[in-house]
């Protein structure tokens, strides 16, 4: 099955999603999936986590293009992500290149053949204009070597490393969910070899402190009551237990937050 995704800061009032569905539709077959359009305008961070949590649940050979696209029209580069699994386009601002690490052995090409892109390119729109066209034509089978060129030049951009030892763990946040929970980048699986359920930690996030249940999910503590867990992406979260933690603490991503345990 052939599959291209399409993520996104467009939102769904205007027809800029359907454009770029219409013009794959023109060149593949492809099924066209959606992951989101919500991604807030502009932000590059937001986009790539949330490509992030969902490329290792697609099948292999499928095709991402990913639009949060502040620099269009200058001269950054459109590029071609290829991994162990899957290919990632978009521009290169750093949005494609977290997803790329974790699928793995990844190379990039920048996109330089005009054959594969529209033939009227507009200076505001190359998710439609060039992205989408070039994800088509990968579907069908043309190789990534005659839609660009090979680069070691490229825009990187991660989430900062976690630190963990047997009585702390630190990090930053680097995204707050629909639901207001405030997601870090501190490694779920390695902080479990650590720190068991119905524990209580003391949380430092930003400029609070907090001391905090660890549980296993939202509902083990009262409604209302703020908790920590891991999330359904494997990284530490606060939560409010039906409630929204960003706003009750204030919090916003690139907050520092350490937890000290026993």
């Amino acid at each position: 099955m052939k599959i291209i995704t399409f993520l996104s800061d467009f939102g769904t009032k205007n027809s800029y999603v359907s454009q770029m569905k219409g013009v794959a539709s023109t060149i593949t077959d492809a099924r066209l999936v959606d992951i989101t359009h919500n991604i807030l305008p502009h932000n590059i961070r937001e986009g790539a986590f949330t490509l992030l949590t969902a490329v290792n649940y697609f099948p292999t050979g499928t095709v991402h293009v990913a639009v949060v696209d502040p620099g269009v029209g200058t001269d950054r580069k459109g590029i071609i992500v290829t991994t162990r699994s899957q290919i990632l386009i978009g521009p290169d601002n750093g949005l494609l290149i977290p997803s790329a690490r974790i699928l793995g052995d990844y190379t990039v090409y920048e996109i330089t053949n005009t054959k594969y892109v529209l033939s009227s390119v507009s200076d505001t729109f190359h998710g439609r204009d060039i992205f989408t066209p070039v994800a088509a034509h990968i579907t069908n089978g043309v190789p990534f070597g005659e839609i660009g060129t090979l680069t070691d030049s490229y825009i990187d951009l991660d989430f900062g490393k976690c630190e963990i030892t047997d009585k702390t763990a630190s990090g930053k946040i680097i995204y707050v969910d629909h639901f207001g929970n405030i997601i870090t980048n501190i490694d779920g699986q390695m902080l479990r070899r650590v720190l068991d359920f119905d524990k209580k930690i003391m949380a430092f996030i930003g400029d609070k402190q907090k001391e905090i249940l660890f549980v296993k999910s939202y509902s083990f503590v009262k409604k209302g009551q703020i908790l920590a867990t891991i999330g359904s992406s494997n990284y530490l979260e606060i939560g409010v237990n039906q409630g929204d933690a960003a706003k009750k603490l204030k919090i916003k991503p690139d907050d520092e937050i350490k937890i000290l345990f026993s």
